[in-house]
């Protein structure tokens, strides 16, 4: 009893520490019209394929500086927070001289994010739906192939980026890669899901075994909510 009620104590410490950070985090953005989306699931949630330090870290202070740079973009140039951000991204060569190269940065970077964080969930979930599974045997030749394909690519990023499955209105599917925080938004394309293979997304689980973790990730892709993104992206409402 002594042992499980000092567990108890631990961990309710732990979790309050972690609430405290978060409001700090919070705290220290500037306001402005870009804000930090939340997980919707706890940051311990997927701990058996990303650890929870790796997801804080990840989402508050990577996810975090983002939002607090684009925030303070916007003071000088408005429209940064009035336009959505995927055609903000479509366009990014007309932005300010001044900021463009940051302003692209930070909108690719929360774009990729924003999508990251949704299309993950504790324990995955099921398989693709049927429209889903077929536009993947077709385009993309099966879903072991897609996987392999995909793990590929992300190998192969060079330093910093990510790997993307990328879907256009009448459903078909592509597999691309990226450098840094940049999108296939800035194509004017869309993206059905991706993975971020930056180091800060799995170094302090995997070190430098990135297959390994590439691997590792599928166990939490949320297919209910990439199958919505493929319906919704049919439809034309698909955003970032």
């Amino acid at each position: 009893m002594v042992h499980s009620n000092r567990r108890q104590f631990l961990a309710g410490t732990a979790a309050s520490f972690a609430t405290l950070a978060m409001g700090r985090a919070y705290a220290q953005a500037p306001e402005g019209p870009f804000k930090l989306p939340p997980l919707g699931y706890a940051y311990d949630a997927l701990d058996a394929n990303i650890d929870a330090k790796t997801m804080e870290t990840h989402h508050l202070r990577h996810h975090g500086a983002f939002i607090t740079n684009l925030n303070n973009f916007a003071k000088d140039t408005p429209a940064l927070g009035t336009t959505p951000v995927q055609d903000l991204l479509a366009k990014w060569q007309e932005l300010p001289e001044a900021i463009r190269t940051g302003a692209k940065n930070n909108l690719g970077g929360h774009a990729n994010h924003s999508m990251f964080w949704q299309i993950m969930a504790p324990g995955g979930a099921n398989t693709p739906d049927s429209d889903l599974k077929a536009a993947i045997d077709r385009d993309l030749g099966g879903f072991d192939k897609m996987k392999a394909d995909f793990n590929g690519a992300g190998g192969r990023v060079f330093g910093s980026g990510w790997v993307f499955v990328t879907v256009t209105k009448d459903g078909k599917l592509a597999l691309v890669s990226r450098p840094n925080q940049d999108t296939p938004l800035m194509d004017g394309q869309r993206v059905l899901f991706g993975n971020d293979v930056w180091e800060h997304a799995y170094y302090l689980k995997y070190q430098n075994r990135r297959a390994e973790y590439l691997a590792s990730w599928w166990n939490v892709a949320n297919w209910s909510v990439i199958g919505a993104r493929y319906a919704a992206a049919k439809a034309g409402t698909l955003t970032i």
